[in-house]
């Protein structure tokens, strides 16, 4: 980018964090009235401040890509700040914002169905819009299915952590605890992917007061049984394809898919059911499309019928044509009209992963930071990135990539985080608009 261009781009985002304002306020209006809105489990006559400032303050922390409490009272303790952020929450200034300690105290209390419910108004307001209908396959939404671990270490912060034995019967064996998510995305298009439901992977109370040698641990399959459930439960109606990779071809799992009308593309790899490609291969006659598909309908899988479609991509690296086998079961009938649809959708899989969890992790925030040792307050933190980090995708998107403003990704927290203290001059900068979203 030449200087001339600079200036222009830096011209047209002349502060980043009112510009991000205004995409959440067109696409989230009602985020902070719901924030406010939460079930205050305060004792209402020593509260300072209210529960919109409390959950207001997390999500700047957020969108700023800060990650430990200490560093967010230290960048938030500046009066320009503080007046600034008051403003963008529509609340009343106060002298200081709330001090991290203060903010776990209220996260201990807080019940994550609050923060679900507030996700879900996010993405039932989404869907209504019609914004996002051309992301949809085959009239379906794509819910996109993974699990990432957020920290281990050799201290075991709270008594919900699993635990991993090394060296097992060895002079040096030891332990080490971690925590781990099961998140549920759904796709938008355009690689914006927003959390619908999470589950934490974690021993339940029946098994905390074992001993590490005979606790019963939580895992992946026995998480997706109770997240399907919360999906179900907070989207009855939506249609929804499954998308996942190899660890879920299981029985359990396409029961479930199957008890709540869903279908599913897993990603599908031959020691994970071998079944499944056994008898694949022993029928004559196989459908293709060109040389790059080929599947074939009513495959037995226990008491499934599976459909699996095989991909060759073909791509060049380094000069040299190199060609990448991926295949998937899916519940879907394949025809040669649809097989690329589900071919691509098959493939969006990774956007959990790379617009997801490693965008969390190393570019927008650290969802791997433990801010609180408790629980319940984990959890809670992790709902608030969740939120936070689909409006900067939103911003990211809508005003960033469609005026061609080119960022690092690291630079676009630091750069919003520094306008947290420039100078507002204009009312519309710093009030925010309470006014009702109007649905479809």
């Amino acid at each position: 980018m030449s200087r001339e261009q600079e200036r222009i781009r830096k011209k047209l985002e002349n502060n980043p964090i009112v510009e991000c304002n205004k995409i959440q306020k067109k696409y989230c209006p009602e985020l902070f009235s719901m924030f406010g809105e939460v079930a205050d489990p305060r004792h209402q006559s020593y509260i300072k401040y209210s529960s919109r400032t409390m959950l207001g303050t997390l999500y700047y922390k957020s969108i700023a890509g800060i990650s430990s409490m200490q560093e967010m009272t230290r960048a938030f303790n500046n009066e320009k700040v503080c007046k600034n952020l008051y403003g963008f929450m529509g609340e009343a200034e106060n002298e200081y914002l709330p001090h991290g300690v203060t903010e776990n105290e209220f996260l201990e209390r807080l019940n994550p169905e609050e923060l679900d419910a507030i996700q879900r108004n996010i993405v039932y307001s989404l869907i209504r819009r019609k914004t996002f209908d051309n992301a949809r396959v085959l009239k379906k939404w794509l819910v996109i299915v993974d699990a990432t671990e957020l920290d281990e270490g050799c201290q075991k912060k709270n008594n919900y952590y699993l635990s991993r034995c090394y060296n097992k019967g060895g002079d040096n064996e030891f332990y080490k605890y971690h925590r781990s998510v099961l998140e549920a995305k759904i796709y938008f298009g355009n690689n914006l992917i927003c959390s619908i439901a999470s589950e934490t992977i974690e021993n339940s109370e029946e098994y905390i007061n074992k001993s590490d040698e005979t606790v019963k641990q939580d895992c992946e399959s026995k998480a997706f049984v109770r997240l399907a459930a919360k999906i179900k439960k907070k989207f009855p109606r939506l249609p929804i394809i499954i998308t996942a990779d190899g660890l879920y071809v299981s029985r359990n799992v396409l029961q479930v898919c199957k008890e709540y009308n869903w279908d599913y593309i897993i990603r599908y790899k031959e020691g994970c059911a071998p079944s499944i490609a056994e008898e694949y291969r022993v029928l004559l006659e196989k459908e293709t499309i060109g040389t790059d598909i080929e599947f074939q309908n009513k495959i037995m899988f226990y008491d499934h019928d599976v459909n699996l479609i095989y991909y060759r991509e073909k791509r060049m690296v380094k000069g040299e044509e190199k060609t990448t086998e991926f295949s998937w079961i899916t519940s879907i009938s394949i025809t040669k009209n649809n097989a690329k649809k589900i071919v691509g959708a098959g493939r969006n899989r990774w956007k959990i992963e790379n617009q997801g969890f490693n965008r969390q992790k190393h570019w927008q925030g650290n969802i791997e930071h433990a801010c609180s040792f408790h629980e319940r307050a984990q959890k809670n933190h992790y709902r608030m990135e969740q939120i936070a980090d689909f409006i900067k995708q939103l911003y990211e998107y809508f005003f960033l990539e469609k005026n061609g403003i080119k960022k690092t990704q690291k630079n676009i927290s630091s750069e919003l985080l520094a306008s947290f203290g420039q100078q507002l001059t204009e009312t519309e900068d710093i009030k925010a608009q309470l006014h009702k979203a109007v649905l479809n």
